[in-house]
């Protein structure tokens, strides 16, 4: 879509939209759901957050990969952050929480539990293993 704008002289400007250039795309009324790129699926995981582990303790992906995580407790509530990916998720006994990201970024990304509700609740680690294509 292209529009005309004056700044003393007219000059056209395009507007290539973020699904026409295969860019990731915000979910929105007309496009429910969470960011996808167009043709990729996402790498699934889940992960259980309990008395004082999450297992898996270790996530691996490819750099590019869309990852969903469901989230689950089975005991009293738990967190789940990677400050490197701002991800901070809160989970309960009973309400999964699940949500996608895409691992931009290649390295090793610790992930712990961020909740003060028991001293053991700060020992709770991972990492999140984002490997270069």
């Amino acid at each position: 879509m292209c529009q005309r704008a004056r700044l003393g002289l007219a000059a056209a400007l395009c507007v290539v939209l973020p699904e026409t250039a295969g860019l990731p795309v915000a979910p929105s009324a007309e496009r429910p759901g969470t960011f996808q790129t167009q043709g990729s699926a996402a790498r699934r995981f889940s992960l259980i957050a309990r008395r004082y582990v999450f297992a898996p303790a270790r996530i691996e992906v490819f750099q590019g990969d869309l990852v969903r995580i469901e989230l689950r407790t089975e005991d009293i509530a738990h967190s789940l952050t990677i400050d490197d990916y701002r991800i901070a998720k809160r989970v309960g006994p009973g309400q999964p929480v699940t949500f996608e990201f895409r691992a931009e970024r290649a390295g090793t990304f610790p992930f712990y539990c961020d909740l003060q509700n028991e001293a053991g609740c700060r020992k709770m680690r991972g990492e999140l293993v984002v490997k270069p294509r």
